[in-house]
């Protein structure tokens, strides 16, 4: 089996034009391209994405390319706000600022050896299914803390209780569809 990367470059874009026209080009890995939306702030980007929640629209998030390194994700993401151009320079993207891909290869700062990846995400399929089981026998939902604590996913580093690791896992299992938050921040199981 090939090696998987992590990374991929994606497209926020406003549902409001038609057709709809990015507004921000990003990379990341995980669910980034999702985490604008939970994350809104008074940036230029974050006021597109209030204008279109208050136009009853959702965001569309379009994965440009997927499976790349980091390096090849840098590029891509620096090449399209290039070609699209950002709002302060003429263009239309809200991006702050416009990479210079001449400067990518300095960026990078982490190599992954061979078959880290792969043995990451094998871990990663065992603690979702080890998430979704406490969730399963808990109908009336889970909190992250209750993930954290009875699977001992929980950090004391620093002092206090960590509890990054189940989090993300619990929004990983939310944007599969397998986990809904109720209104009450409990994690609820769906039912197959």
């Amino acid at each position: 089996m090939p090696q998987q990367n992590p990374f991929y470059v994606y497209a926020l874009k406003d549902p409001r034009n038609n057709p709809a026209k990015p507004f921000y080009i990003g990379k990341g890995t995980g669910n980034r391209a999702w985490e604008h939306q939970s994350q809104v702030d008074d940036s230029e980007k974050g006021q597109v994405i209030q204008g279109i929640h208050e136009s009853g629209y959702q965001v569309l998030h379009t994965v440009i390319a997927d499976n790349l390194t980091e390096e090849q994700a840098l590029k891509i993401e620096a090449e399209l706000i290039s070609a699209f151009g950002i709002c302060k320079h003429g263009g239309f993207l809200t991006n702050r600022i416009q990479p210079n891909p001449n400067t990518i290869s300095k960026k990078i700062k982490v190599n992954v050896p061979e078959g880290c990846y792969e043995r990451a995400q094998m871990g990663l399929e065992l603690i979702k299914s080890a998430v979704m089981e406490l969730a399963k026998a808990n109908p009336s939902g889970i909190t992250n803390s209750d993930a954290a604590k009875y699977l001992g996913l929980q950090s004391d580093y620093g002092g206090g209780s960590k509890d990054y690791l189940s989090y993300s896992i619990l929004g990983i299992l939310m944007k599969d569809g397998r986990i809904f938050r109720s209104a009450g921040r409990k994690h609820i199981a769906k039912t197959e």
